[in-house]
């Protein structure tokens, strides 16, 4: 791959990754890999009340747009109209391999790192259905689907698999499975206690950080991946703003959301339990992290004396040594954020094809941060630290 004409010249050298981005999924995705007797119970568009949907075993899901804000001609919109849009009117890059890679070439990017939308960026909107053998059936097929997509790809996307979290028996052998398949990471909700488990404290979970931990797959937990977590989407915005404000009130707010992973993960004592165990915070940016990580050690001296003597570091150690976070529109003073939450603790972004995306300039919108860098720090966020946490298959 050369380097794009219109990206930073210091990355001309190196295979950047992007380490979130979206599939806008095919319609027939399930369909067309489904058991026989399954093919109208798995995920699937029908036409209600004159829009398309997605439903699952006849009940819906969601509205089956474009889940995206870059047009079949290549062009961005920016504001709340995409959200009207159908798959049609999306580009083909959202869920064509061959388009996707046309796409990276012309920017500059060798790899993505590739999560979902119509399960929820967990998978947790599969917790609805009923039927356990269909609820499993979900998830498998759309690994199966991923890993299909990573093999075409050449090794240049990487699909994180879902896992049946509502059963951590089946959760764990899905681990196994999707390991088998070539997948480079899991992606899961972060309450599964929502749906009567143990939340992710309880050492009933052990088995799964064990298997996540014993194949070298990362956790990942992307913003707005729980049950739940549209509450700060949908009423962070006061009543009284427009849609377009709303919308932006609501994306600001949507990524301090997963301050709950660093806290709960750092005080629950699972990564001192399980300490090659390594989790990621998905499209959270990274501004927040040195304060909020300031703020668990305070806590941690003045609300909990004595009580958390099972911690054997800081809150900062434990995230530089097990958690990683994204950043992408972030330029201001970026070199001392890094500095501060390390510099090999922080992933490269771009969020295609999303309303937040760095499309159509993503690199040179990423410049005006990298020019901040030191080369060596330029290398660790844009490559080698995914490279490392996903253990990519870096061409020679």
């Amino acid at each position: 791959m050369t380097s794009s004409p219109t990206g930073p010249e210091s990355l001309s050298a190196l295979r950047v990754v992007d380490a979130d981005t979206h599939i806008t999924e095919p319609h027939d995705l399930w369909t067309s890999r489904a058991p026989r007797g399954f093919e109208d119970r798995v995920p699937r568009v029908v036409t209600r009340n004159g829009d398309p949907m997605w439903v699952i075993d006849g009940k819906a899901l969601g509205r089956a747009g474009a889940a995206g804000v870059v047009t079949r001609d290549g062009s961005r919109s920016k504001g709340s109209a995409f959200i009207d849009w159908t798959f049609d009117e999306i580009t083909p890059a959202a869920y064509e391999v061959k388009a996707r890679l046309e796409l990276m070439d012309r920017l500059g990017v060798w790899a993505h790192i590739v999560y979902p939308n119509t399960a929820g960026f967990g998978g947790e909107r599969f917790a609805s259905v009923a039927d356990p053998e269909l609820k499993l059936l979900c998830v498998t097929l759309y690994n199966d689907a991923m890993a299909e997509i990573q093999e075409e790809s050449g090794q240049r996307l990487f699909p994180m698999g879902l896992i049946p979290w509502w059963d951590i028996e089946a959760s764990v052998a899905e681990v196994r499975r999707m390991h088998g398949l070539g997948l480079r990471g899991v992606n899961t909700t972060i309450d599964p206690q929502q749906s009567g488990l143990p939340d992710f404290s309880d050492r009933a979970w052990n088995p799964f950080w064990e298997v996540c931990t014993d194949l070298g797959l990362p956790v990942n937990f992307h913003i707005g991946a729980a049950q739940g977590s549209d509450h700060w989407f949908g009423s962070s915005p006061w009543p009284g703003l427009g849609t377009d404000q709303k919308l932006a009130v609501g994306s600001a707010m949507i990524y301090l959301t997963n301050a709950r992973i660093l806290a709960n993960f750092i005080y629950s004592g699972v990564l001192e339990r399980h300490p090659r165990l390594k989790i990621v915070s998905v499209e959270s940016g990274i501004g927040w992290i040195p304060f909020f990580l300031e703020t668990l050690e305070h806590q941690l001296d003045q609300m909990t004396p004595g009580t958390m003597d099972y911690l054997s570091m800081s809150p900062t150690e434990y995230f530089r040594r097990q958690i990683y976070a994204c950043f992408w529109f972030e330029n201001r003073d970026i070199a001392h954020t890094i500095d501060r939450v390390g510099p090999g603790n922080v992933l490269f972004e771009t969020d295609f094809p999303h309303p937040t995306c760095l499309y159509p300039d993503s690199l040179d919108v990423a410049k005006a941060a990298l020019d901040q860098l030191a080369p060596d720090v330029v290398r660790q966020v844009m490559q080698d630290n995914a490279v490392r946490l996903y253990n990519l298959p870096l061409p020679t």
